[in-house]
């Protein structure tokens, strides 16, 4: 009897086949702009071979299509199975494309013919995976949300609070950037906005959601990806517990956290909110910059971020604002004020 790849849907992959390698057999570009956590990219075809086979079919037949497909793949048979055997040297292995059509099949049953011991086919493919992802957000969370100006060192914060057993969503560590217009510096090549959504999916299935789960306030966008709505519409809502810490004490953290970085990217950061700040400001935070007179660069864009900031505060509920004073930035002891005075509210 021949054997012949399995399929399973996207349900019973998270609930028996989660431990299992991953081959993603669309393009390269497919790849790119969003993939499945762990999964291996080894692509039917290239980028251009794909947009040839898609013209022939939507302006030839779909035989034609399929002949130019074939001429393309078959070079690359003895590839596909060393590249596979790499990635599932037992010989198990899962194997989807986009909607889970004729790309996985043929690379699937390429795979049993070639003495794989078991193959599965995911059911919808990767379009099946992204609205399993989108549909994850539907769902409500138990939000403790830290707010603060700019400077107030809520990350470190974050990392004190996970540090004692607590569950932490750091958005902008998944995110490459901090959120402001300094924020990329030395923090690599953000993801895509459908990656970021993935990865930041893959991190709540990770928690325990019956619990409470501590994230830092942030705009809809970061950087250049941006929050689920759904998400941000509930840490909207949530409680928020606004940090104030006097500007000079955020200004000299800053300092610790930026001052090391290199001046043109400063420079360059400055300049970018040049509109919003205004000229004058830009001059004189220029000149610091050059004189490494950080403490002033700091003072000046900190009073921009201040203000844009209580503008985003201003639309919340001012019931479910929550403000802290803290005289001086003590990370761990902020922290620990946090764990031991707030409890979880839940949402109206």
């Amino acid at each position: 009897m021949e054997r012949i790849p399995k399929k399973i849907n996207i349900s019973e992959y998270y609930s028996d086949y989660s431990t299992l390698p991953i081959i993603d057999v669309r393009s390269p570009g497919e790849f790119k702009k969003g993939h499945m956590p762990g999964a291996k990219s080894i692509s039917l075809f290239s980028d251009e071979e794909r947009a040839k086979v898609g013209t022939a079919y939507t302006r030839q037949s779909k035989e034609i299509a399929m002949n130019i497909g074939l001429k393309f793949v078959q070079p690359k048979l003895q590839n596909f199975i060393h590249e596979s055997r790499k990635r599932a040297p037992d010989g198990r292995v899962i194997v989807h494309c986009w909607r889970g059509g004729m790309r996985s099949a043929s690379f699937a049953q390429h795979l049993i013919d070639n003495g794989f011991e078991e193959v599965f086919v995911l059911e919808g493919g990767y379009k099946a995976f992204r609205t399993h992802v989108i549909q994850f957000f539907d769902q409500s969370f138990k939000l403790n949300v830290i707010g603060g100006y700019t400077g107030s060192g809520k990350t470190k914060i974050l990392e004190f609070i996970k540090a004692k057993s607590n569950q932490v969503l750091d958005l902008e560590a998944l995110a490459h950037h901090r959120g402001s217009a300094f924020g990329g510096i030395n923090m690599g090549a953000q993801p895509s906005v459908e990656q970021f959504e993935i990865n930041l999916f893959e991190q709540f299935r990770r928690l325990d959601l019956t619990k409470v789960i501590w994230v830092e306030d942030e705009s809809h966008h970061i950087g250049s990806v941006f929050i689920p709505i759904p998400l941000f519409k509930q840490m909207e809502k949530s409680w928020v517990y606004f940090l104030n810490i006097p500007i000079e004490e955020r200004a000299k953290y800053l300092i610790e956290e930026y001052g090391s970085l290199d001046k043109n990217e400063l420079a360059n950061s400055i300049e970018r909110i040049k509109k919003r700040l205004g000229f004058d400001k830009v001059k004189s935070a220029l000149e610091y910059l050059n004189r490494n007179d950080f403490y002033n660069v700091a003072l000046i864009t900190l009073k921009y971020y201040d203000k844009y900031y209580l503008r985003g505060l201003s639309r919340r509920d001012p019931e479910k604002v929550k403000e802290l004073k803290f005289e001086t930035i003590n990370h761990e002891e902020i922290a620990n004020f946090l764990l031991t005075n707030i409890n979880y509210k839940y949402n109206d």
